[in-house]
């Protein structure tokens, strides 16, 4: 059987989703956990990777096993495994060939932003000590999603087939203290979205015009476009799939 495994962690401890020699990843410590818990070798196929650092509100996963017969006791089971700073959120019966990854229709990031000092969000915001133009942030943002090809905003030496995406939403916007910017599109290329927080900020602050902005896009080169923003403050939110895969009304 198949399944989908829904879950959300804190990346503050980890080098990212994917395992990798010598760092401790999410997909190691979830992958140990199932393992233990159904007392056979688990591997896990994520929706995508996250960077060291961020975190995910989240993210689906797939994994073969023998039936599991109490979803509930199983997820319960599975937190009590797992450290603190990942949970397993739900579980969902797919179809034998559902992908976590491919089979995504639309990936959801939020970036956070907190003007000043605040000490219950340096973990989990970018605190800036600047005002930026939002309304200028947002002319910028808007270009986003009338381009297709993202390169600019890739890092470099990444192996990928294609730098096109298909952005539906990017937008900044104020909830209480925090501005929030929320980018929603078919596939992300690795780095692309604090690249394009970074460069949005140049926007905000008057080192980049919206022509300048433009031209960046049009220039396929990660070199013309800003400085990645810092990692802690961006949140994979969101991931949907058609609901044909899923064996069960979710």
């Amino acid at each position: 059987m198949r399944y989908f495994i829904e879950v959300a962690y804190n990346g503050k401890n980890y080098f990212g989703w994917q395992r990798q020699p010598n760092q401790i990843s999410v997909q190691q410590v979830l992958e140990e956990a199932l393992s233990t818990l159904l007392r056979t070798d688990i591997s896990v196929v994520g929706a995508g990777r996250t960077d060291a650092g961020v975190h995910a509100k989240q993210l689906m996963a797939h994994f073969d096993c023998d039936i599991i017969e109490d979803k509930q006791k199983f997820i319960f089971r599975m937190n009590s495994f797992l450290p603190k700073d990942i949970a397993v959120k739900n579980l969902f019966e797919v179809q034998d060939d559902a992908h976590a990854r491919f089979d995504a229709l639309e990936r959801k990031y939020q970036y956070k932003l907190v003007y000043g000092k605040d000490p219950f969000s340096q973990d989990y915001a970018f605190q800036i000590h600047r005002m930026p133009d939002f309304e200028l942030m947002n002319q910028a943002a808007e270009m986003l999603l009338h381009n297709r090809n993202f390169q600019c905003f890739s890092r470099s030496k990444t192996d990928v087939k294609t730098y096109n995406c298909k952005i539906k939403q990017a937008v900044w916007k104020k909830n209480d203290e925090t501005y929030i910017f929320t980018i929603i599109a078919d596939r992300f290329l690795r780095n692309m979205v604090r690249a394009i927080v970074g460069t949005l900020l140049d926007v905000g602050y008057g080192k980049t015009s919206l022509e300048d902005f433009q031209n960046i896009l049009q220039s396929k080169s990660r070199e013309e476009a800003g400085a990645s923003a810092p990692a802690h403050a961006l949140y994979l939110a969101e991931i949907n799939y058609p609901e044909n895969i899923f064996l069960k009304t979710r």
